[in-house]
């Protein structure tokens, strides 16, 4: 039989929360289309900065146009044993906010840069709503850090 660690506490767990979202480059993203449309699943690098994620994909991927039609999104960092799951609202972030600094700093996170694309590749600002974390079935039942945009975690 597998041993398993015990627990981490919840400050413990936001805490390497935040060290994943600030370290790690990519997550699988999910998104459906309005009206139970179809879904679609795709890895994509992120950028975590004030709280806030930000992606970056092309215009015609059915990933951005569900992003444009319903705003609502789920991404997952990490693998089946070391989850954070996030479900969110997106927007299109306007041209004018993706100054140089930020594309700079979005481009050597991602590992490319989106406005050398050719293409219209636009950014997506993802406001967080829920943030779980877990890694084994006894953290399960506390896996929610943050609900309705609100961390329920104080540091």
């Amino acid at each position: 039989m597998t041993q398993v660690a015990p627990a981490r506490s919840a400050k413990q767990r936001k805490q390497d929360t935040l060290a994943r979202l600030e370290r790690d480059a990519d997550a699988w993203v999910a998104t459906a289309g309005a009206e139970g449309g179809q879904p679609h699943l795709m890895p994509l690098s992120f950028l975590w900065q004030d709280g806030l994620l930000y992606v970056s994909t092309r215009a015609t991927n059915p990933l951005a146009r569900n992003l444009v039609a319903t705003g609502k999104v789920q991404l997952t960092i990490g693998g089946t044993r070391d989850v954070v799951r996030i479900e969110g609202e997106a927007e299109v972030l306007p041209d004018a906010e993706v100054t140089a600094a930020f594309g700079d700093t979005f481009a050597e996170k991602a590992g490319f840069d989106p406005r050398a694309a050719g293409a219209p590749y636009p950014h997506f600002r993802i406001r967080p709503l829920l943030i779980q974390a877990w890694r084994e079935v006894n953290e399960i039942a506390d896996r929610d850090l943050l609900r309705d945009g609100e961390w329920l975690v104080t540091d």
